[in-house]
């Protein structure tokens, strides 16, 4: 179908939560999916920024249905009381996973992990776990649940990192990164497969925002203004603002024929409209038991009691 990211279809009714929501793609997600009548729960870890974050979208769409949770994902501990907090919720309809930390390899949070691996890939798995019943109560076959998974183009590049031994982190910053969010894709296709195992109303879907730079992001006061640290980026003559950089996951999260299992990305991977593309095997199609065994690992690092074995049957969306 046709796709206007400026007209979004109607969300009214739907709860989405959505991680790293006081700055950058996930602020501007939380924005637009607020301004097609979701209600959004703007997930981080600092109280005085989800404020100057609701402020910010509620002087741009006044009625705006906004909560709050705050989680961070560095702490196993935070993870589980937030998503102890958000399962209590009446509805939740869609979960985007955008929140993570770029650090040094040597950077370990106070659990004893690697950051980057931390909060790009543990915590989402903390949270995705407990939260699987609402989830599964919020959808239905017509309508399923969506749980969205911001990945990277650099995916594409690294075919050979570690996926089986998560906590294989290389020492490059940016090979740290990439590792991270190929599991992070490796874990999504699993996610989905096991979902549709279980006959759960809910899909698992991938999106990756392009290059996304300051210097083309519209201002938001409080959020991105004069006062915010500005990054300086050499792809700036070719790419799109932050706010352009979250469509793809709202198209994931929103559109009507989008279906677990699939890849959301600008056109020519860079900026641009997003569209379906096709995911790399390595991900998607790895070799055999390696996303079970990456799978079984990061639930054990994130402390969750995995429901989802293959045929388990466990969850029900009643």
């Amino acid at each position: 179908m046709d796709w206007n990211p400026q007209r979004l279809p109607d969300q009214t009714g739907r709860t989405i939560v959505v991680t790293g929501s006081t700055a950058g793609i996930g602020y501007f997600a939380a924005e637009q999916l607020a301004g097609a009548g979701a209600e959004v729960v703007l997930a981080g870890r600092s109280a005085a920024r989800i404020d100057a974050a609701a402020h910010a979208i509620r002087a741009r769409h006044p009625r705006a249905g906004l909560a709050s949770v705050i989680v961070d994902l560095a702490s196993l501990d935070s993870v589980a009381r937030a998503a102890e907090t958000l399962a209590r919720r009446d509805r939740v309809d869609g979960l985007l996973l955008n929140g993570g930390a770029m650090a040094r390899w040597t950077s370990r949070t106070d659990d004893g992990l690697p950051l980057t691996l931390a909060t790009h890939v543990v915590a989402n798995v903390g949270l995705i776990v407990p939260l699987l019943p609402a989830l599964a109560r919020s959808g239905t076959p017509e309508r399923a649940s969506r749980i969205v998974h911001v990945s990277s183009g650099f995916v594409d590049r690294a075919p050979r990192l570690a996926l089986r031994e998560p906590l294989r982190t290389p020492r490059l910053g940016v090979r740290a990164y990439t590792h991270a969010k190929a599991l992070t894709e490796l874990l999504a296709f699993e996610l989905d497969a096991r979902l549709r195992e279980n006959g759960l109303p809910i899909s698992s879907l991938v999106s990756r925002p392009g290059v996304g730079v300051d210097a083309r992001t519209p201002e938001r006061a409080g959020v991105h203004d004069a006062t915010t640290p500005h990054r300086r980026n050499p792809y700036t003559p070719w790419a799109q603002g932050k706010d352009a950089a979250a469509w793809s996951a709202v198209r994931a999260l929103t559109d009507p024929a989008a279906r677990g299992g699939e890849l959301y990305a600008p056109v020519g991977g860079i900026a641009g409209p997003p569209v379906r593309v096709e995911p790399p095997a390595h991900t998607a199609r790895p070799e055999a038991e390696v996303a079970a065994e990456s799978w079984a690992r990061i639930a054990e690092l994130a402390r969750v009691d995995d429901p989802l074995t293959p045929a388990s049957g466990a969850l029900s969306g009643d």
